[in-house]
């Protein structure tokens, strides 16, 4: 399993609900929270890992040993939302790449757990925009789609260099071929 990078297709697809939480979803959790942690993420999201499935993990505190500041995610929904607040932002999949964003201040999601139990989050600020982004994954969007125009303008050389990169890679064989970018 690897961090997928821009403008790998899966990053642009919308992921599937859970229907059962079997060995291969708690398994797939367990190995997305090492994998965030060893890219030093706050979150990360199953389309992220080119998996199609409405999962994502996270932890506030990007600290492997604060697991009370972990969570696993299935199926997520935002119930509601309120404020604004423009902070910059940063992808995984898109290392390097830093941009103002506007989000909500304050959002509660409500999403199940690994044992199937559903739960309920209200947070604010930094927590509430990394439920944002994660979420965001799971339906194909993407935090340049977020951007300002004088954000995205900035970031032009950057996401061209993606690109570059991506095609370079699919020509060594680094990557499945067929694979066209959903831009």
């Amino acid at each position: 399993m690897k961090i997928v990078k821009y403008p790998h297709p899966a990053l642009r697809t919308l992921a599937k609900p859970v229907l059962a939480i079997d060995k291969d979803i708690q398994l797939a959790a367990g190995r997305m929270l090492e994998l965030m942690y060893a890219s030093e993420g706050l979150g990360l999201a199953a389309p992220q890992v080119a998996l199609e499935h409405r999962l994502l993990v996270m932890n506030f505190e990007g600290d492997p040993e604060k697991k009370e500041a972990e969570f696993v995610a299935i199926n997520p929904v935002i119930v509601d939302s309120k404020g604004a607040l423009n902070d910059r932002e940063g992808c995984l999949s898109f290392p390097g790449l830093y941009q103002s964003v506007r989000r909500f201040k304050t959002v509660t999601v409500q999403a199940y757990n690994l044992k199937g139990e559903l739960y309920e989050m209200m947070c604010h600020d930094l927590p509430a925009r990394v439920w944002q982004h994660e979420i965001d994954h799971l339906d194909g969007v993407l935090f340049i789609d977020k951007m300002g125009s004088l954000g995205r303008s900035r970031s032009e050389k950057d996401l061209e260099q993606f690109i570059a990169d991506f095609e370079k890679a699919k020509k060594k064989g680094d990557l499945p071929p067929g694979l066209e970018p959903k831009l």
